[in-house]
């Protein structure tokens, strides 16, 4: 390891431990826009930096469907489970009354996370044309579901979503509870959260290092320019690899 690597890490380190030891309680609707600057992969990067404990859980592990998608959406998790295999349960129209009332509350922007239950999952659809247009127009910028969606030529503009599957049925999808904890496939999830997602997926960002995750991303931006530069560059070596990884190193 080059002592420029150690010197990076050791000021990555002390940066990492001043900014969290900042007030972060105040979290501005413009700290998570600035985020929709980047993809999802580069918002992990920043996060194996900013949170290294989170290194292996936190975001989704399996492909997902993306519908309506064009960039980035950062948002406050809203979370409900669901079921399509059984008869409706006799107060199913209540619980969907009182889910679309907790949908409208602040905070806003807000995700909603949907936890299909079937076994398997993704039997009925809850998401199609009516329900797309219902969560945009409450303030709900998009969906991350196990679940399964149709009506995609009727989905709402606007409305980005990454699901589990598509299919033509909504069979018996009902809304079994919601503002409880959720897992997408491996992305465990609670009500009033931060998510991030694109059409790679999706990640929980803690609050506590949501503010210097802009900081590090363009210092990794930096670093990367080097290499790439290099990569791309005519008559590229291996030699010409190891000064621009070091050229890397030596950004601070």
């Amino acid at each position: 390891m080059s002592p420029f690597f150690l010197l990076n890490l050791i000021y990555t380190y002390f940066v990492i431990i001043f900014e969290k030891g900042k007030d972060m309680s105040e979290l501005k609707i413009s700290d998570l826009i600035k985020l929709q600057a980047w993809d999802t992969p580069t918002i992990c990067n920043a996060l194996d930096i900013a949170a290294p404990e989170r290194r292996t859980v936190g975001f989704t592990s399996k492909p997902l469907v993306p519908v309506g998608i064009h960039g980035s959406v950062c948002g406050y998790v809203k979370t409900a489970k669901i079921g399509a295999k059984n008869k409706p349960l006799d107060n199913a129209k209540e619980i969907r009354t009182s889910y679309y009332k907790y949908i409208a509350e602040d905070p806003k922007p807000s995700v909603v996370l949907i936890e299909d239950t079937d076994n398997p999952e993704g039997f009925g659809a809850f998401w199609g044309e009516v329900n797309s247009a219902i969560h945009l127009g409450l303030g709900a910028k998009g969906l991350i579901t196990n679940g399964v969606v149709r009506d995609l030529d009727q989905w709402a503009n606007g409305f980005s979503a990454l699901a589990g599957s598509i299919g033509p049925s909504h069979a018996y999808t009902q809304v079994i509870e919601f503002s409880s904890e959720v897992n997408i496939y491996g992305m465990q999830a609670n009500d009033s959260d931060i998510v991030h997602f694109d059409k790679h997926g999706a990640v929980i960002i803690p609050k506590e290092v949501l503010k210097i995750l802009p900081n590090i991303i363009e210092k990794q931006m930096d670093k990367e320019s080097v290499i790439l530069e290099a990569a791309r560059s005519p008559g590229f070596t291996i030699d010409k690899l190891l000064s621009a990884m070091k050229n890397a190193d030596e950004i601070h």
